[in-house]
C-alpha cells in the first residue's frame, strides 16, 4: 500500500511510520522538513493548512491511504476530506482519548463510553474532527478510521503531569528538587509505549473492518501516579524523591489553567478496556511494561547528555506549586 502520513516525525507517528515501512508499505511524510525523515520514506514538504500544497503531494504521490497525526480543529480534516477523499481507500484520523467526557461516568472506558470533556479546548476540538468525519462519511462515503491515543511515551519523554516531552521532571528529581502530584497520587493512570501502540495501529491500516469504526489503543497496565513517580525515580538512580502531594483545590488557588489542563485528563482515572482493538487486529497485545519502558527513556536521556532538555515554563511551574504548597 501507499501511505501518506500528515505528521510523521512526532512522539506516536515516529514508531507508526518505521512499522509500516518494515512490512514493506511506499511510506510519504508530508511535513514542513523541520525534523528529519527515515531513510527510504518519501519526503514530501509543504503547509498542511494549504490545500494547494495537499493538492501537489496527493498528484505526486498518490496514496492509497492517508493518516493525519495532526488534525486538531474540523478545518484541518475537512481540507483534508476536500483534497483526497474520493481518491483514498481509507483516511485514518489520530484523535485522542481526552475526548471521553469527564468526570468518567464508569470504569474502564470502551470506545461507547460517553464524550464530551468540559475542561479543555483540546478535547473539544477533537470531538468536533470526529463528529464532522462522521457526516462526511455518511453523505459522501468518506472511508474514516478513527484512533484515539491516551498518555503514549517513548524514548525522549519522562510521563508526569505537567510535560512530558523532555527531561524537565527526570533533571528535578535527580537534583533533589521537589516535585507535585495532584490529590492523594492514587488516581489511576495507563501510559502506553509508543512501540506497543504502533503495533496495535499497523494492523488497522488497510484493514476494510476498520471503516467507520472508532479505536483505543492503550495498554492494559494501570499504575496510580504514585507508582509512576516511584518507578520513575528508581529508573533515574533516586532513592528518596521529593513528591509533594497537593489537593487539586489547593491547584487551582495557585495556577487556575493548569488545573483546569488537570482536570480534563489526568486527575481523572484513566483505565481503558482494549477488547475491541484486539478483536480487530488478533494477536495484538501490549507488551512494554512501564517500569521496562521508563527505563528505556532514562537510558536513552543518559546516553548523550545533550538530550536533556529543560522546559522552563515547566520547571517554573513545579517550582511554583511546590514552594506555594510547602509555604501554605
Amino acid at each position: 500500500m501507499t501511505i501518506l502520513f500528515i505528521g510523521g516525525t512526532g512522539n506516536i507517528s515516529t514508531d507508526c511510520v518505521a512499522v509500516l515501512a518494515g512490512q514493506g508499505h511506499r511510506i510519504g511524510i508530508f511535513s514542513r522538513g523541520n525534523h528529519p525523515i527515515p531513510e527510504g520514506v518519501v519526503d514530501l514538504r509543504g503547509d498542511r493548512h494549504n490545500s494547494e500544497d495537499l493538492r501537489a503531494a496527493a498528484d505526486a504521490f498518490d496514496p492509497d491511504i492517508v493518516i493525519n497525526f495532526l488534525g486538531f480543529v474540523p478545518a484541518d480534516v475537512k481540507r483534508d476530506a476536500d483534497v483526497f477523499g474520493s481518491g483514498i481507500s481509507q483516511y485514518i484520523f489520530i484523535s485522542s482519548a481526552t475526548v471521553y467526557a469527564k468526570p468518567h461516568t464508569a470504569l474502564p472506558i470502551t470506545e461507547s463510553s460517553p464524550v464530551g470533556n468540559p475542561f479543555t479546548a483540546y478535547a473539544q476540538n477533537k470531538q468536533a474532527c470526529e463528529e464532522w468525519l462522521h457526516g462526511r462519511a455518511r453523505t459522501h462515503g468518506l472511508p474514516v478510521t478513527i484512533v484515539r491515543p491516551s498518555h503514549t511515551y517513548s524514548p525522549g519523554w519522562i510521563p508526569n503531569p505537567v510535560s512530558s516531552a523532555g527531561f524537565t521532571f527526570a533533571a528535578r528529581l535527580r537534583e533533589g528538587k521537589p516535585v507535585f502530584v495532584h490529590g492523594d497520587g492514587e488516581s489511576l493512570w495507563t501510559l502506553t509505549a509508543t512501540s506497543d501502540f504502533a503495533a496495535g495501529f499497523a494492523g488497522l491500516v488497510g484493514l476494510d473492518s476498520a471503516i467507520g469504526q472508532t479505536y483505543h489503543i492503550t495498554s492494559d497496565e494501570a499504575l496510580t501516579w504514585n507508582q509512576v513517580y516511584a518507578e520513575t525515580a528508581d529508573a533515574l538512580g533516586v532513592t528518596a524523591p521529593t513528591v509533594i502531594k497537593v489537593p487539586m483545590e489547593r491547584i487551582a488557588e495557585i495556577d487556575p489553567d493548569f488545573a483546569v489542563q488537570l482536570k480534563g485528563d489526568k486527575a481523572e482515572s484513566g483505565v481503558f478496556d482494549n477488547t475491541k482493538i484486539k478483536q480487530a487486529v488478533p494477536g495484538f497485545e501490549c507488551r512494554k511494561t512501564f517500569r521496562t519502558g521508563i527505563r528505556e527513556a532514562v537510558a536513552w536521556f543518559d546516553a548523550d547528555p545533550t538530550r536533556q532538555t529543560i522546559n522552563p515554563a515547566a520547571d517554573a511551574l513545579f517550582e511554583r506549586i511546590t514552594s506555594q504548597t510547602e509555604q501554605a
